[in-house]
């Protein structure tokens, strides 16, 4: 049971790095502006950083869109608060004997938010969308193991797999598209369904307002009814500000909370802490198509260069990671040891590497060895970071330019050209902690350029396999090979809170989507 209630003050104290009066004092300087009005008819308000560009899951690449995704459209399967699945757009399923194939039996009581009723056409579209090349979906990966689709009837999907599974039920999590909104399974992302989704979920999309809000309404005829009758999400890019909103009521929740904030928050009289865990790491990425990053002994050397508990210890608490699990993971390997800060074994390797060193400079080629490193200008933290960054490796000898980029830019720069050198980024991951579209050659989200054919050869084992043991074996020798390959310096996990109006009742976070259980959230 890893999703969140209220923590006990007591133990909440003893994780809050900055005093009370710091952050009130703050927060009095600086000065409140109540810049919305209150909710109307027992609404909540929650903020993002940036509001989604596109409501379509099939092209989900943020946490902002997946958490919106899911108060508009459902899966077939969902999870209950002990993180089993459960049946939602699905009634029931039957598993074959050889496990290479599951009927799933559809709910007959569901209707698309425009009343049209959901069918099995439905999923059979959604399927084969997100394999479809022409979509160039983001969340390919989520059904390449479903080999063939087919309606029975309207009430029933067929469903045949690449190879044998063990639980199928546990990757139809993913959220089903209506049929009807589209005009063929080459979804684009222009689409007008981006402005006008159309969903299954609790929630009704109804608009994009002018400040970039997005408006939703408890969806009359859903069949998970919820209590709470409208959601705005708020685009509020100051997170310093955000903390601000929710103590003058003008926002009911924070998906976040700085750790900067949660003394002064824990100490408001009308706003609740929930802790909870994430499967999200941060990392700071090589683009190994781009030299000097191409080789091992460079991108090593820069491992050794960064103090990563120095880095953490200003932003927050966590665990410090050596790859691409968090701690709590039945697949991470404890076995692995860090890099850790050694400016010795750095200037060994950079010298093996060709590079000489000139009045305390890094020099490769009769030129600076530089490292342009690009952040998310969303990410929450990310400018401490990588001024500390920047400063531990300008400190170490390298030149360091740094930038940071929209969500538009980022998609662009990085995700599709590949023009950077270096990203400080993270990554979040559902329960099922699938990191094949990461670090497999063929992967959908593998866009610095990493390739190791025995890493795909323990990807493969570990996606086919239909032995627990055996998964969790070869993802651990997974941890244990990207780690020494280098393709990022791993970075941390963050100790996570939520903080929600004491209006709000009944809260349990799901550690990912975050909403999954909002049908059952109450407000006074």
């Amino acid at each position: 049971m890893v999703t969140a209630r209220r923590t006990e003050g007591s133990t909440l104290r003893t994780l809050v790095r900055r005093g009370a009066a710091d952050a009130i004092r703050v927060l009095v300087l600086s000065g409140v502006v109540a810049a919305a009005t209150p909710a109307v008819g027992g609404g909540l308000r929650y903020a993002e950083d940036q509001a989604p560009g596109i409501v379509n899951p099939v092209f989900t690449t943020s946490m902002s869109e997946a958490r919106l995704n899911e108060l508009v459209f459902e899966g077939l399967y969902t999870d209950n608060e002990n993180l089993a699945s459960v049946p939602c757009l699905a009634e029931s399923s039957e598993l074959s004997a050889d496990r290479t194939s599951l009927v799933v039996h559809l709910r007959t009581d569901v209707r698309w938010h425009d009343g049209t009723p959901f069918t099995a056409q439905d999923v059979v579209f959604t399927i084969n969308a997100m394999k479809d090349k022409a979509t160039a979906s983001t969340e390919k990966g989520r059904v390449a193991w479903i080999k063939r689709a087919e309606a029975t009837d309207d009430a029933t999907v067929r469903l045949e797999f690449e190879r044998p599974e063990v639980r199928p039920e546990d990757k139809l999590l993913f959220k089903i598209l209506p049929a009807h909104g589209f005009t063929s399974t080459a979804v684009k992302r222009t689409d007008t369904f981006r402005n006008s989704p159309v969903g299954t979920g609790p929630y009704r999309f109804v608009r994009y307002n002018d400040d970039n809000s997005i408006t939703l309404e408890a969806a009359a005829d859903a069949h998970r009814t919820p209590a709470i009758s409208e959601i705005v999400m708020r685009e509020v890019s100051d997170k310093n500000y955000q903390a601000k909103l929710l103590l003058y009521e003008s926002l009911e929740a924070l998906v976040r909370v700085l750790p900067r904030d949660l003394s002064v928050l824990q100490n408001a009289r009308k706003v609740e802490l929930y802790p909870y865990q994430t499967n999200s790491w941060w990392y700071l990425g090589f683009n190994l198509e781009r030299a000097p990053f191409d080789n091992h002994d460079v991108r090593e050397a820069v491992a050794h260069m960064v103090d990563v508990e120095a880095l953490l210890a200003p932003i927050g608490t966590g665990d410090t990671l050596t790859g691409p699990y968090v701690k709590s993971s039945p697949y991470y390997n404890h076995d692995v040891p860090a890099w850790g800060y050694d400016a010795r074994t750095a200037a060994a390797l950079l010298e093996r590497a060709g590079c000489t060193q000139e009045a305390g400079k890094w020099m490769r080629n009769g030129q600076p060895l530089t490292l342009h490193i690009t952040a998310h200008q969303t990410l929450e933290s990310s400018q401490e970071v990588v001024i500390n960054l920047q400063s531990q490796l300008q400190s170490a000898g390298l030149d360091v330019e740094v930038e940071f980029l929209d969500e538009a830019a980022w998609k662009a720069r990085v995700w599709r050209e590949h023009d950077y050198d270096v990203v400080l980024s993270q990554w979040t991951f559902d329960r099922n902690e699938d990191i094949r579209d990461q670090f497999h050659t063929e992967g959908a989200r593998n866009f610095s350029g990493y390739s190791n054919k025995a890493v795909d050869i323990v990807l493969d084992k570990a996606r086919d396999t239909t032995d627990p043991q055996e998964k969790k074996a070869a993802l651990r020798d997974a941890h244990r090979m990207i780690h020494d390959d280098a393709p990022m310096v791993f970075l941390w996990t963050l100790d996570s809170y939520a903080a929600l109006s004491t209006r709000v009742r009944s809260v349990v976070i799901h550690p990912f989507y975050f909403f999954t259980f909002v049908q059952n959230w109450r407000m006074d």
